[in-house]
């Protein structure tokens, strides 16, 4: 074969790849064109979360939710499963999804054969009467009615939630009936299913979870045995995560846990909000939804902190419920021969506190109008939205930062050279802190009257006011200034002169707030 053909038939081969590689790329090219040429160009990527039914996910995968991680260029998906845990929890093994809600029993179920691929990161609620146990009034009437009884027909989900209610009520108050086995043993999928066996006759009890708790109780032929308005840290709702997506994105855990305490926080201020919302997400009338919302008892990020991760501020106390909630969720499991081996014996290799310890100690951000989407600022020009007499009393106090007594001359409120240095310091100290709004509170002396102290005090904080907004342009909602006149004096130092002690007492302190999420 010459040169020449060997040739054309290597022109032939290069074109023949090009043209396939062509085929190839151009649906990545295309995709890539219409990202470029579209606001999707902002989008950083999608956050997956597999749900249920359940009516306390609601504000999880709320268009509100889907709006905040919009704007910090996030798109959120919500896969509802329709509670298979076992799937989900494979799903979340295998990377398929980034975030994953569960009841605690649920979870230590379903993720123990997997070696536990999630970790727990924020308590979402706790199920306040939003799942019960129901029978039929001709039948039942009593939790002491099932004992004895033989041929009882109990529909439920196997492992979902609800069961773990029927497991706690078996174990606790003697009625195995309530978890037969063979033909009375009515496995549903889903609690609509079970309440439509309960319906029809089919079955005597049905083990339930809202909306269908609140079809069922407006039935009169049917009757609430047991409801979990009446059980305390039994079903826990909680939110894991992918350990290696942790690992990866640590930003993003951060933005979806903000995000979600914000939105909550929006809903409580608002509740006509929330309940357009479960209107939306349930189809059921609004006075269905205003019954089935008391049976939910959302957990914000103060509670997530002092109640269930051990979290707390310097001088308050915390406690590790949700540690307490896995062992006791582990010995109901146990009694029913269901027992769960933790890793290594120990829970805490289930939960990661530390994204709510960031949030919970350098303040969440949504006490601003206008945050990056990292949630923190580090201008003192940062916008705050106003706050009414009753929003200020809701704030939580942080810490009274550490400012050099500012001394003011005798009955005045002006403030020296070396007083604004001072306040210079302390502003240096402020900044580390943006998310937190400012209480100044000025104090005077004992000496003199009382009520002219407490105007002199105030005069004095409002002139340190004054020099923060003029002097570093920080946004006047901000800022909340008291006179205190001598109502909280300092203690006296032992063998301290009194004119000393006086001089002391005359300062302006800076107290850090928050909002409660």
């Amino acid at each position: 074969m010459n040169k020449r053909v060997m040739g054309a038939l290597a022109f032939v081969v290069v074109g023949i790849v090009a043209v396939v590689a062509l085929r190839l790329a151009r649906p990545y090219l295309q995709d890539a064109h219409q990202r470029q040429t579209s606001d999707a160009q902002s989008t950083l990527g999608r956050v997956t979360i597999a749900v249920d039914s359940w009516v306390g996910y609601v504000p999880l995968c709320s268009a509100e939710m889907k709006q905040r991680l919009r704007q910090a260029g996030w798109l959120l998906q919500c896969q509802d499963d329709h509670a298979d845990y076992a799937k989900r929890m494979q799903r979340l093994r295998d990377g398929e999804i980034d975030f994953a809600v569960a009841t605690v029993d649920a979870y230590l179920l379903n993720a123990a054969p997997l070696d536990f691929p999630g970790v727990m990161v924020a308590v979402i609620d706790e199920s306040k009467g939003g799942d019960a146990i129901v029978a039929r009034h001709d039948r039942v009437e009593s939790l002491d009615d099932l004992k004895g009884q033989s041929g009882l027909n109990v529909a439920l989900t196997p492992n979902s939630p609800s069961h773990h209610l029927a497991r706690a009520a078996a174990a606790h108050f003697d009625v195995p009936e309530l978890l037969p086995q063979g033909p009375g043993r009515i496995e549903t999928d889903g609690s609509a299913a079970a309440l439509k066996k309960l319906m029809s006759g089919k079955a005597d009890v049905a083990v339930l979870w809202e909306p269908d708790v609140s079809r069922a109780v407006a039935q009169p032929d049917l009757v609430k045995l047991l409801g979990t308005e009446d059980t305390a840290r039994l079903i826990v709702d909680i939110l894991m995560v992918n350990r290696r997506f942790s690992q990866a994105q640590p930003e993003v855990v951060s933005l979806v846990l903000s995000s979600y305490f914000k939105v909550l926080k929006g809903f409580r201020d608002q509740p006509e909000t929330l309940h357009r919302a479960m209107v939306t997400a349930t189809g059921l009338p609004q006075s269905s939804v205003e019954a089935m919302l008391k049976g939910v008892a959302w957990t914000n990020l103060t509670e997530n902190c002092r109640q269930w991760f051990g979290i707390a501020a310097p001088g308050e106390t915390a406690a590790d419920g949700l540690i307490g909630t896995i062992e006791a969720t582990n010995r109901i499991l146990s009694q029913h021969g269901e027992a769960v081996p933790l890793p290594d014996g120990d829970p805490y290799r289930l939960i990661r506190s530390q994204y709510l310890e960031d949030l919970y100690l350098q303040g969440l951000a949504g006490t601003v109008t206008d945050r990056q989407s990292t949630g923190i600022v580090q201008s003192l020009e940062a916008p705050f939205t106003p706050l009414d007499d009753a929003g200020w009393q809701a704030l939580r106090p942080i810490g009274t930062l550490k400012v050099e007594p500012i001394i003011f001359q005798r009955s005045a409120a002006e403030l020296s050279f070396i007083e604004q240095r001072k306040l210079d310091d302390a502003v240096a100290r402020l900044q580390h802190y943006p998310n937190f709004r400012v209480v100044l509170k000025g104090h005077t002396g004992l000496r003199g009257d009382p009520h002219a102290n407490a105007e002199l005090s105030k005069q004095r904080a409002a002139r340190v006011a004054e020099y923060l907004m003029s002097q570093y342009r920080v946004d006047p909602n901000r800022l909340r200034v008291m006179g205190m006149g001598g109502r909280e004096p300092l203690p006296r130092g032992a063998g301290e002169p009194e004119r000393a002690y006086n001089i002391r007492l005359s300062r302006v302190e800076f107290l850090l707030v928050t909002e409660v999420y």
